[in-house]
């Protein structure tokens, strides 16, 4: 089969196993071993959350790694990409669920301050632009540790600083935006994000993702209660009055900071993403788009990078076939999300602890396999 171009490979990561550089360059050694006579592009791309700077670097950004404060006070050191006009900065690196271990959770006093500590850093290499992208995140304080970095002072009803964490945020009497770093003002953010969560509520950040941070039932309505008054002396400190806007209750409520105090743009993560790594550049001339990540499924079709590259890859005409570690989508799933046909690991390998552990020869015996059937 002569394709009309060359071969795309844009896939995110295979969670908990490859980065997506990684992905690519094993389905590209497949594809290689298979048809050498093939041109292959690489973009390996992200959602907006971890996998962000990864995408970034792999497309040519410098790396910078910055020590940081982690969720719960020890350091930590977090990764910025950066050219120069823009950089990426990745909350989940910095203030992360995956930091920290199962016990050591800490749903009242996790902190943003690390994220915080990640955009003064960004501020400092003197980027016109700064991408936040946010998601896994262990805190529900409302930005307030990122903004504390940033020179915002919360107050309690005593006028000393409020603690650290969402918890805290129950005793909070006042917020003065007026020491915020200037040069956030000269900057345009971007917060990456698919949530569409309010700040509070049934659906708001602590209800939503607090169980997931550690937080029992009556943690979950103490940390809604914080972050109610907290959005309310934010509003009275002249921030925008967000609390309800979609996305306010991203990354607990990192969203909500962005958005009323540091006047962030919201897009969605993979539309972001795919822009950073100029994907229209590389779709051009493209005979066909390789997409995938570890799971194909249900989630897949909101939101995440496989439908974002296959609904880009469609409207130019080009067709596109997926990978990944398992796929859960039926052909019609599939096929609604612009992708014609889907390949898992466990197609060639049935033992998902080997899918697991040694993933890299068995994507490339797919690749060969999807090239038999595609090329």
């Amino acid at each position: 089969m002569q394709l009309p171009g060359p071969v795309l490979i844009a896939p995110d990561k295979f969670k908990g196993t490859l980065t997506a550089p990684e992905v690519a360059e094993a389905v590209a050694a497949g594809l290689r071993e298979a048809r050498p006579d093939v041109e292959l592009r690489l973009a390996p791309v992200a959602d907006g959350g971890d996998g962000t700077v990864e995408a970034a670097l792999a497309a040519g950004y410098a790396r910078m790694t910055v020590p940081v404060s982690g969720p719960t006070g020890y350091p930590v050191d977090t990764e910025i990409a950066y050219d120069g006009e823009t950089a990426v900065v990745e909350l989940a690196s910095a203030s992360g669920l995956a930091l920290l271990d199962p016990d050591d959770l800490d749903a009242l006093g996790a902190s943003s301050d690390g994220t915080g500590e990640a955009l003064l850093a960004a501020l400092n290499t003197g980027v016109q632009r700064i991408v936040l992208g946010v998601g896994g995140s262990a805190c529900t304080d409302g930005g307030a540790g990122l903004l504390n970095v940033l020179g915002v002072r919360i107050l309690d009803v005593n006028g000393n600083p409020v603690a650290p964490g969402g918890g805290p945020l129950a005793n909070v009497g006042e917020i003065d935006l007026s020491g915020l770093d200037p040069r956030i003002a000269d900057v345009e953010l971007i917060l990456a994000s698919d949530v569409n969560n309010p700040l509070t509520g049934p659906n708001g950040a602590a209800h939503v993702y607090g169980p997931q941070k550690g937080a029992d039932p009556e943690q979950v309505e103490l940390l809604d209660t914080a972050l109610g008054k907290y959005a309310q002396a934010m509003k009275a400190a002249g921030g925008l009055d967000v609390a309800d806007h979609p996305g306010a209750g991203a990354a607990g409520g990192v969203g909500f900071a962005a958005l009323a105090a540091l006047g962030a743009t919201m897009r969605p993560g993979v539309d972001v993403v795919l822009d950073l790594v100029e994907f229209d550049r590389h779709l051009e001339g493209a005979g066909l788009v390789i997409t995938g990540e570890g799971a194909l499924d249900e989630q897949t079709l909101h939101g995440k990078a496989p439908a974002g590259v296959a609904a880009r890859a469609i409207a130019a005409g080009i067709p596109v076939i997926a990978i990944a570690g398992r796929c859960d989508l039926t052909p019609e799933r599939l096929a609604e999300a612009g992708i014609d046909a889907a390949h898992a690991l466990l197609d060639v390998e049935p033992d998902p602890q080997r899918c697991m552990s040694d993933p890299d020869p068995i994507l490339t015996t797919l690749a060969r396999t999807l090239a038999d059937e595609h090329l």
